[in-house]
């Protein structure tokens, strides 16, 4: 059997690379880059988010989701074509499907701190539901944690890449990333929903990378380049982070996005509830996806047009049902 062909994926700590040894940090450098080559996930622990942070977080989520239909729909705003604020049931598909997932979700977005960027005026507000007044609080702190784990995931990316360690940090600061708490939803009755409905089908990420809480639960599986699908479990002090397919663009196939799903129970278990938050990892919009001269090569001649971060955002929104062309 190929030795690359993982039967489940590497788990890291974030604490090695930000020890400040040398050689715990280009182990994790090491590690991190030759998981993405092979499966394009990997379990993280000491990513900064406290159990006393992840409790609330959770105890929040369920609280607005546990809400009437017609009070979260007043969240939803179709004009921001799901960027903030609620999505409702099955308005999401993968791209290339028309059923829609069975979930839904709230979408927090970056807040600009800084007056002189002009990339505030790109992102609508956040949203915030005046019924779980700690909601803006909670998410936003998941939100930050996450995004300085993240940028530490790009340093150590960049580093296994050859470029400078700080080649992200300009490209991310004030991106466009997303925070999704996620409630795939109970199914009562199993054959009333299309038989072709998943709580999520298959697909890969948009973004440069994905930072997921809450992979634990049952259901989530990834696609080994063998084609098995293989679960992705993780401790609960651990999330998940993946590669996206703007960074599979950006290192010309070098680092794999690789596609994964989320699939419903089993019959008797339709009936109760999923949630997890990722966070998706987006840059700036005039980032651009050119592959980086060091990816392509004779043996991998480039393979994508150059397109920018958000024309590729853009493009994606319309695949997948939340946006009209």
């Amino acid at each position: 059997m190929d030795p690359t062909l993982l039967e489940e994926i590497p788990s890291l700590d974030l604490a090695d690379f930000r020890s400040g040894d040398p050689e715990r940090k280009q182990r994790f450098v090491q590690q991190l880059g030759d998981a993405y080559q092979s499966i394009g996930f990997v379990a993280l622990r000491n990513h900064g988010l406290t159990e006393e942070q992840t409790t609330q977080l959770y105890a929040d989520v369920k609280s607005f989701f546990s809400l009437p239909d017609e009070v979260k729909q007043t969240y939803e705003n179709p004009a921001l074509a799901g960027q903030r604020g609620y999505i409702g049931k099955g308005k999401e598909h993968a791209k290339g499907r028309n059923t829609g997932d069975l979930k839904e979700f709230y979408h927090v977005g970056q807040e600009v701190d800084d007056p002189n960027d002009p990339i505030k005026n790109e992102y609508p507000d956040n949203i915030w539901p005046k019924e779980v007044p700690t909601f803006h609080q909670t998410t936003l702190t998941t939100y930050k944690t996450l995004e300085a784990a993240g940028k530490d995931v790009l340093r150590a990316i960049a580093l296994y890449l050859n470029l400078p360690e700080n080649y992200f940090d300009d490209k991310v600061r004030n991106g466009n990333s997303i925070l999704r708490p996620i409630h795939y939803f109970p199914i009562e009755n199993p054959d009333a929903v299309p038989a072709d409905a998943v709580r999520a089908a298959e697909h890969g990420d948009i973004n440069l990378i994905t930072l997921l809480m809450g992979a634990s639960a049952d259901g989530l599986q990834v696609l080994r380049r063998d084609g098995k699908w293989i679960p992705i479990t993780a401790l609960p002090d651990q999330i998940v982070v993946n590669v996206g397919d703007m960074l599979q663009r950006l290192t010309n196939g070098v680092l794999k996005s690789t596609i994964h799903r989320v699939v419903n129970p089993p019959r008797e278990k339709m009936n109760s509830s999923r949630f997890s938050v990722p966070f998706f990892m987006h840059p700036r919009s005039e980032m651009s996806l050119a592959a980086l001269e060091n990816c392509v090569t004779p043996d991998n001649p480039k393979q994508e047009a150059d397109i920018t971060a958000g024309e590729f955002l853009n493009e994606r929104l319309i695949e997948l049902g939340l946006k009209k062309k």
